[in-house]
């Protein structure tokens, strides 16, 4: 394995700044990795420091937004657009979820929530990547978690929160074609909010713990409005005391 980089991803730190702060400290100074913020170029730079709460504004705007990393090198994500981006954009650069890097540090203090079942949900955007889905298990069971699957897991997930009930970021159709378009049949289309909820609902109402985790940002929107308590892998690891 070459040379790896981690991108932090625009959209994740917009939702969940704080944390994506300690993300990102961690796989600095545990793993010495550069960090870059977007997965395209020049996208939506300026409009994404606007959006950043005050406080952590001048922070982010000291990461470099983009660079330019030779093959064979590996990108580290927390975000399965960025993932995606990547495996079609830049098929020369290796991926390797940020889950799977973890697993690396012998070190890594893992909270205990002894024993508590949690529904795990896993995401259309990444249903392939067996890989991940393994590293995210094992994680969940060093923090002591009782894993309660869904019917529709690994590679028969279907739900991306109500992120695929309506029309996509354009560039994303552009810059990974084969998982948003060829893949997406009958997917990003218009609903109202109601429509939205009453979907989320709808997926919800299979699930029968307190508490569902995710590890993804779209992911975790879906569930809270579908009446769960959306719990980010990230939040779980690194912010025990805020779940």
């Amino acid at each position: 394995m070459g040379e790896r980089f981690f991108v932090a991803s625009c959209v994740f730190t917009e939702g969940e700044p704080e944390l994506s702060r300690k993300v990102q400290a961690y796989v600095g100074d545990r793993f010495s990795l550069p960090i870059i913020r977007c997965c395209v170029a020049k996208y939506k730079v300026q409009e994404f420091e606007e959006r950043m709460p005050e406080w952590y504004r001048d922070e982010w705007k000291s990461v470099k937004h983009y660079d330019d990393f030779p093959a064979g090198s590996t990108m580290v994500s927390i975000c399965h657009n960025c993932s995606a981006i990547f495996e079609e954009r830049h098929p020369e650069i290796q991926r390797q979820s940020i889950w799977e890097l973890i697993l690396e540090d012998d070190s890594f203090p893992y909270p205990n929530y002894h024993g508590e079942s949690m529904t795990l949900q896993d995401c259309w955007r990444s249903k392939e990547n067996r890989a991940e889905q393994d590293a995210v298990r094992e994680l969940m069971r060093r923090m002591n978690i009782n894993i309660v699957e869904l019917a529709e897991n690994h590679e028969r997930t279907q739900f991306c929160g109500y992120s695929i009930y309506q029309p996509q970021p354009p560039r994303n159709a552009k810059l990974a074609p084969k998982r948003f378009v060829d893949g997406a049949k009958g997917l990003f289309k218009e609903n109202t909010e109601e429509e939205k909820k009453h979907l989320m609902e709808e997926h919800c109402s299979q699930i029968f713990t307190d508490k569902v985790v995710a590890y993804c940002h779209y992911c975790i929107r879906g569930l809270n409005l579908g009446g769960k308590q959306g719990i980010h892998l990230a939040r779980l690891l690194f912010e025990p005391e805020n779940v």
